[in-house]
């Protein structure tokens, strides 16, 4: 566990350079088979890692001075191409980007930068530049994306925790589909840029609550979202929500199996006191904000590219579209949120949060959208997966919870959402929730 192993450092009881070495030796081992890693940083780690040693034998203390983690190959770190999950001749960054420098300023040791599908397009992590990137509960299925990298190496314990990107679902996704809690922070909450035009938020992905709360705070800069982890939540009322969003004719099918798993949380929830009620966020169109952000985004990636001839098609074809989107359309997306953010956020006046499934099915198979056109591979992410997007475009907090096991042995998850400002309350509420649950009990 993260703060595990932090406290463990600083008792002095093992070594930065231990710790290190044991996650390298693990990535190793697990890459032929799980491929999390993009690139792994080993010299560079051990060094940083006896530094972190020098500086806890002279007395000094950061949250996780000397503790290995992994973070998407989004993120820029120095000496390290950002590739974002594409092939091409990438120049390595000039310097670590905004969170990274926020994890260094905490004592982190990077030992990589994880895969995930080119620009974070799909909520599965496979392409032609490195491969497929499996689920360690299941190796024939994905573990989601696009964090997906990051996903696999926690689960399977090459790190106890990762930073992913959230643009679609990209941290909840994986989370729910590999027995981890992962957090979409609401806008603002970290020293973000804004990306994809604002959809786009980073966060932690880990085994516990705790654990994705303390590298949430490592994160932020802050320290209230770890204390979260140790407060008891008030009673709320909490809206059971089965319904996506509106996806203009994309046909979901709700898995009897997924559907099972979040009401059984919501069971759970009325069992700790919680009043549960079954309501819906009133989400309308909301898909006509999203679309042109989120598109318009890509195309800015598509067009940095070194070689765009090396992208897939369908991602390519996809900037093509955003290209179209990015004027008039781009702007009436961005003027019409504040309208939905109302809208919506009506809900919350009648309830504190909403309990709704993280996807619509199990982990997909490995190859499930592999040659398909790019309509019909719209149509088959999206009919997964057509729950987590909708609180991307109004950019509040959320949070995946696992939800448990399907007979076959494939995780999936229910999401806890908020209005902005939120993240304290989902924290405190998935803690209460992990305490009779204990999914951190269950490894693949």
């Amino acid at each position: 566990m993260l703060a595990a192993q932090a406290a463990t450092l600083a008792r002095g009881e093992r070594t930065s350079v231990q710790l290190t070495q044991e996650a390298l030796d693990r990535a190793d081992a697990t890459q032929p088979t799980l491929n999390a890693f993009r690139r792994l940083r080993r010299d560079a780690a051990l060094v940083e890692a006896k530094d972190a040693d020098r500086r806890l034998a002279a007395g000094e203390r950061r949250p996780l001075l000397g503790v290995p983690v992994a973070v998407k190959d989004d993120m820029d770190v120095a000496g390290e191409p950002t590739a974002f999950g594409c092939a091409g001749d990438y120049p390595p960054a000039t310097e670590d980007g905004p969170l990274v420098r926020q994890l260094r300023a905490a004592g982190a040791v990077i030992i990589g930068k994880t895969n995930t599908p080119e620009f974070g397009l799909w909520p599965i992590t496979e392409g032609e530049a490195f491969g497929v990137t499996r689920n360690p509960w299941h190796l024939g299925h994905t573990p989601g994306g696009s964090s997906g990298g990051s996903a696999a190496a926690v689960a399977a314990g090459v790190v106890a925790a990762a930073v992913g990107s959230d643009g679609a679902g990209s941290i909840r996704i994986p989370a729910a589909w590999t027995h981890l809690v992962g957090i979409k922070p609401g806008r603002g909450t970290l020293p973000t840029p804004e990306a994809f035009n604002g959809i786009t938020e980073w966060g932690p992905l880990a085994r516990t609550t705790a654990d994705a709360a303390l590298l949430l705070d490592v994160l932020a800069g802050q320290t209230r979202f770890r204390a979260a982890a140790d407060r008891e939540p008030a009673r709320l009322r909490v809206a059971l929500s089965l319904r996506p969003a509106f996806m203009g004719g994309i046909r979901v099918r709700l898995d009897p199996r997924v559907r099972a798993a979040v009401v059984e949380v919501a069971r759970r929830l009325h069992g700790l006191g919680h009043e549960i009620v079954v309501d819906d966020p009133a989400y309308g169109l909301l898909g006509l904000t999203f679309l042109p952000r989120s598109l318009a985004g890509v195309e800015e990636w598509c067009a940095a590219a070194p070689d765009r001839s090396l992208l897939d098609v369908r991602t390519s074809d996809t900037g093509r579209l955003g290209a179209r989107l990015s004027g008039r359309a781009l702007r009436w997306s961005q003027a019409s949120l504040a309208r939905y953010r109302r809208k919506v956020g009506r809900l919350f006046e009648r309830v504190d949060v909403v309990l709704a499934p993280t996807t619509a099915t199990p982990p997909l198979p490995v190859g499930a959208i592999d040659g398909l056109s790019g309509w019909r591979t719209d149509q088959t992410v999206m009919a997964a997966c057509p729950y987590a997007w909708p609180w991307n475009a109004l950019g509040w907090p959320g949070l995946n919870v696992p939800a448990g096991l399907t007979g076959d042995g494939l995780p999936v998850g229910a999401q806890l959402l908020a209005p902005a400002g939120g993240e304290e309350l989902l924290i405190s509420l998935a803690a209460q929730l992990e305490s009779v649950l204990r999914w951190d009990e269950r490894r693949p």
